[in-house]
């Protein structure tokens, strides 16, 4: 069946163009974006006439005198024909329709629309209307069934609807399309058509394929495709005798099935490959026009309808008498060959051909030089599933040839889904005039292609950065990026001219600040980004090329799979490319990670990148803190989630704040701190205009957790969001950034008092195992606060398992000290000082084997420095104090007396001890118990000690030997009682033994709670105030405790002297004459001391080597 191409003729301006022919055939009537309808003679008319009917000009119907068009005025109009006279409205809509057609005998005209709408309207009273409610977007296409029951009708929600007109219902739907917002944005206009005379089939564009449905049981009965058809079908269309079914798709093939024998018998592509957006056969069947989307009228001419009726039964006859075999062999030597002269000695070779060849040649194999028969139909068996397989007795005309001898094994699973095309994030179409290259949180780049200028306008957020340029566009640039450093962009290759790579390096300090690289023949850029001094271009040789910010090219490496797109931000490249073959609609898509720091590695490499259902990539970019996030066709917003083993969590979804299924967000931007999704929204379309300039939205993250309406799920949603968008806090500090200290500890401060109000509704609900859980996500001192709220609420078990949380994190901190000092001991020796502290150390091994009371002392001052890091305290250990084997190194306030033990001081369990062999829990509720009763004690010692005291930590728990601290507390009151007699006898005593020396007894009494520390702290406290004047108090004491410890041990074993000086001969000397004289005080008191004893828990020390210490002093 071979038919002519001829030259293609303009016919309106640029964009959706209709055709049609009259009833007679005199005439071919085009309407275009220009708002024209013109009526032409013949392809050759140089003055057709024109009728505009609007702006813009969307779909036309003609039928017994009568054009009907549809219009930007959300009208449909209609004039007589071809005078072209305005006749009326017939109908109206809210927005613009989008397709109309006429029934069969031209009484009723049906029109769908942008407002989900399908109308039935009387062309003789308009006033007589239905309208068909269902669609949940635009409608596509619309057609009536030629016996007047049923329209069909498509929509962009993906369904393809057949309606009773008179019952106003649906038959039956089908999910067959991909869902779009727009007719502008569908992948096909899916133009329906019903075949004429018999309405036997629906024929309805899916992807590359055709399924035609059968009237009455709606049984999808076969598949028309062909092997060359990559591209979706956009239109189909009946030939006026209904045998035989023409089609064209988005790449610009047209090609045409006959119905009967299933074979595809002609094959036409547009001379520039643009897509076909309209098809009309001439009422004789002789003829096709064709529209595109440029504005431009094409015909096809030679086809002749009528012999297919003779042509079908000799072509079935002869594959009958043929074998299986020979049917392949002959297909693919013609095919593979490219000729089909009947001389060829294939043809020869295959018995049974000859006796058609003068009469059938032509229309079995065209003079394309290629088999027209390769295309395939597949019938409902292969096409759907085992619930619509109803095939009724008609089927047999379908099937002209014998299944078994004619038809080859088909694939009966999913279908592949085409791959999608790579993009640029932050752009929109590139097939627009008028487009946003690229916007970020940099700039906008905007590109501008039409009759008067061909330029790309690059505007700052910040001027400060760069002020605005003007780019004269004469290489053709289609996609570009921005940074705070230069402007890169790329163009593809053309004809004999390579794809560039253009940079503007504006931040550069000399005078040359632009480069330009040439891809090699035969690679394109497919994607770009930049980073912070570096660039990156993927091209379609499955490569990423990497340059340096001043052109210097770096390292290259291969893609598994054809990239979609990048993104660069500092040190990270995000790539997403394509791992496989998806099916069923499915994007399989892969990602990787790349991290150029001093240490090059691959964060994530191949990994599958999740998407929501049938739906393709939007968006991909950083936050502004550097965190990966994306966004797909379903309008879900993921982030990477590097907590969780870099997985993908969903943290927002911009379809839950659009007010309408046409309308859609355009994301430009995320921050994680505030929280702030930036986005453009866009009314009825997936892209916003680039003038005027669109303003920009923000929009909130909400996790989509379960029951977040309840007051529980709203305080586990804002926990676990908080959680997530603070993470980039870890990762900025591993990889050196500076991070806000004061936004961390805010963000954590946050988190815990999400945590308290869970754990108190939990206690209110009585769900106690549920707070345990929530202690396990607490630190130590919430989990304190926790203890004080159960024990409250007399939930005694519940605060007894939160002490054992809280002993168990204060391990846990030690230990992550205990590394902490390893780790700085190990810089340490490898920066050269392992020399100098050996002798340090073994210097102060020495002094404490000869001294082991200085060791006790210097234990006492340590613990005294660490109590006064305030609330801290819990969290902060002495990095150089020596806790062997003890968990928790407790911090005590100083006493007021050298000789009496302090009830709050527990030492560490390293020397042993009676009870040591016994289990020992710390039980905080005892300090909380007791908090009021040794608020008078906490007073005197403050009284008597200048140093800041803290508030005691918690001790352990009750054992046999032990009491608890309300018990010590008591004790403490007798023998506070007691006291009194003893300082006064020791007076008496002072004046008669020691009356040579009051001055020193005075002095060594003043002097008796001062430690090294705190004299060498009292010298200094000058100098470090002066090198840091802003410190308060507190600071100013850890300063001092840090410079303290950077003192060699002899130094710090002077001051230890110093502070001492005679004080402790006379403090030794007024010891011993207490145990002589105040026998009988002792007796009265020694219960309560053993008492007091009991529940301290002392450090053992040998007497003997004290008091021998104490007499070497003498």
């Amino acid at each position: 069946m071979p038919c002519e191409r001829k030259p293609m003729r303009y016919g309106h301006s640029e964009g959706h163009t209709e055709v049609c022919f009259d009833d007679s055939g005199n005439f071919i009537v085009t309407c275009g974006n220009d708002g024209d309808v013109r009526i032409w003679e013949n392809l050759d008319d140089d003055d057709p006439r024109f009728i505009t009917v609007g702006e813009k000009a969307y779909s036309l119907a003609v039928k017994n005198g009568k054009l009907v068009t549809a219009s930007s005025n959300n009208t449909v109009q209609i004039h007589t024909f071809p005078d072209g006279e305005p006749d009326g409205i017939l109908t109206r809509f809210t927005t613009n329709a989008t397709h109309v057609t006429f029934n069969t005998c031209g009484s009723k005209v049906a029109a769908g629309s942008s407002d989900f709408l399908v109308k039935v309207v009387e062309v003789s009273d308009s006033s007589q209307q239905k309208t068909l409610r269902g669609h949940e977007a635009p409608v596509l296409s619309v057609t009536f069934d030629p016996k007047g029951d049923f329209l069909a009708s498509a929509s962009c929600d993906g369904s393809v609807v057949v309606w009773n007109i008179e019952e106003q219902a649906q038959v039956i739907s089908w999910p067959l399309l991909q869902k779009t917002n727009d007719v502008s944005n569908a992948k096909s206009l899916c133009r329906l058509a019903w075949q004429p005379h018999t309405a036997k089939f629906l024929a309805v564009p899916v992807y590359t394929k055709v399924y035609l449905y059968e009237r009455g049981s709606w049984d999808h009965v076969s598949t028309l495709s062909d092997d060359l058809l990559t591209q979706p079908i956009n239109v189909a269309a009946w030939s006026p005798c209904g045998h035989f079914l023409a089609a064209a798709s988005v790449g610009g093939f047209i090609t045409v099935w006959d119905i009967e024998s299933k074979l595809c018998l002609e094959r036409q592509k547009h001379e520039k490959g643009f897509t076909v957006c309209s098809l009309a056969w001439h009422p004789s069947g002789s003829q096709i026009a064709y529209t595109d989307i440029e504005g431009c009228l094409g015909l096809l001419e030679g086809f002749n309808a009528s012999i297919s009726k003779t042509t079908t039964p000799k072509v079935n006859a002869e594959k009958e008498e043929r074998g299986y075999e020979d049917l392949f062999d002959d297909d693919d030597q013609v095919m593979d060959e490219g000729w089909h002269d009947r001389h060829s000695p294939t043809k020869k070779a295959v018995s049974g051909v000859n006796e058609y060849e003068d009469d059938d040649d032509d229309f079995v194999i065209p003079a394309t030089g290629r088999a027209k028969h390769r295309g395939t139909l597949l019938d409902d068996e292969n096409s759907l599933d085992s619930g619509s397989l109803k095939l009724g007795p008609d089927n047999a005309v379908m099937t002209a040839s014998p299944l078994p001898a004619t038809l080859r094994p088909v694939y009966e699973g999913p279908q592949p889904t085409p791959p999608q095309k790579a993009f640029q994030p932050g752009s929109t179409s590139i097939h627009l005039t008028h487009r946003f290259m690229m916007w970020n949180s940099v700039g906008t780049v905007r590109g501008y292609n039409d009759e008067q200028d061909n330029a790309i306008d690059v505007e700052f957020h910040d001027t400060a950065v760069h002020h605005a340029m003007h780019l004269t566009n004469s290489l053709g640039h289609t996609m570009t990026d921005v940074s705070q450093e230069a402007v890169l962009l790329a163009c593809p290759s053309a004809d004999e001219l390579a794809s560039k790579i253009h940079c503007l390096h504006f931040s550069s300090w000399d005078t040359n600040k632009e480069w330009m690289v040439d891809l090699p023949k035969g690679e394109d850029a497919r994607a770009l980004c930049l980073g912070q001094g570096w660039a990156a271009v993927a091209t379609s040789a499955l490569m990423v090329r990497l340059f340096s910010i001043g052109g210097v090219q770096r390292e290259i490496f291969s893609l598994p799979g054809a990239v979609v797109c990048m993104a660069g931000h500092g040190e990270q490249l995000l790539i997403v490319y394509h791992r496989g073959t998806s099916f069923d609609g499915e994007q399989a898509l892969g990602v990787q990670l790349l991290q150029f720091g001093r240490k090059r590695r691959q964060i994530i490499n191949g990994e599958p990148l999740p998407i929501s259902h049938k739906s393709y990539l939007c968006w991909l970019g950083f936050t502004a803190e550097g965190t990966p996030c994306y966004v797909d066709s379903e309008g879900v917003v993921r982030m990477l989630n590097r907590s969780l083993g870099f997985t993908w969590t969903p943290v927002c979804n911009t379809r839950e704040t659009c007010k309408s299924k046409s309308d859609h967000y355009w994301v430009v931007g995320v921050h994680e701190n505030p929280q702030q999704l930036r986005c453009i929204p866009c009314k009825g379309s997936r892209y916003p205009p680039t003038l005027p300039r669109p303003a920009v939205a923000i929009l909130p993250f909400k996790l989509p957790l379960c029951q977040t309406t309840t007051e529980k799920g709203q305080m586990e949603e804002q926990f676990w969001r908080s959680v997530l968008f603070h993470n980039h806090y870890s990762f900025l500090s591993s990889s050196g950034y500076e991070i806000d200290e004061v936004g961390q500890s805010q963000s954590q401060k946050e988190q815990q008092e999400l945590l308290m109000k869970m754990f108190a509704l939990s206690c209110k609900l009585e769900r106690e195992f549920r707070c345990v859980e929530l202690a396990e996500l607490m630190t130590q001192n919430v989990v304190t606060l926790a203890i004080r709220y159960a024990s409250r609420s007399r939930r005694m078990a519940l605060a007894q398992r939160l002490s054992e949380i809280a002993l168990e994190k204060a391990g846990q901190i030690h230990n992550e000290q205990e590394e902490e000092m390893e780790h700085c001991d190990i810089r340490r020796t490898s920066s050269g000082y392992d020399h100098t502290e050996g002798k340090e150390k073994h210097h102060r091994r020495q002094t404490l084997e000869d001294e082991p009371g200085q060791e006790l002392e210097e234990e006492e001052d340590q613990q005294e420095m660490e109590s006064q890091d305030g609330i801290e305290a819990p969290k902060r250990l002495n990095l150089f104090a020596k806790v062997p084997g003890s968990p928790l190194k407790q911090a005590a306030p100083l006493s007021s007396k050298g000789g009496r033990s302090n009830p709050f001081k527990v030492l560490g369990s390293w020397k042993s001890s009676p009870v040591s062999c016994q289990p020992r829990v710390a039980n905080i509720l005892d300090n909380m118990t007791s908090s009021r009763k040794s608020a008078p004690l906490s007073a005197s010692v403050k009284k008597s000690n200048k140093t800041p005291v803290l508030k005691p930590l918690p001790p352990r728990a009750k054992t046999k030997a032990q009491s608890t601290l309300l018990q010590m507390c008591n004790a403490k009151a007798v023998i506070k009682k007691t006291q009194e007699n003893i300082e006064a006898i020791d007076d008496q005593r002072k004046q008669a033994d020691l009356s040579t020396a009051p001055s020193l007894a005075d002095n060594s009494e003043a002097k008796r709670s001062k430690t090294g520390f705190e004299v060498w702290l009292e010298e200094n406290r000058k100098n470090i105030i002066v090198d840091h004047p802003d410190l308060e108090e507190m600071d100013i004491i850890r300063e001092a405790m840090g410079l303290f410890r950077n003192l060699s041990a002899d130094e710090r074993l002077a001051w230890t002297e110093q502070a001492k000086g005679p004080a402790g001969d006379v403090m030794d000397l007024k010891k011993r004459k207490r145990t002589k004289a105040g026998g009988g005080v002792e007796n009265e008191i020694g219960q309560a001391e053993a008492d007091e004893n009991n529940a301290k828990k002392k450090k053992v020390v040998d007497p003997s080597k004290l008091s021998a210490f104490a007499f070497q002093k003498n």
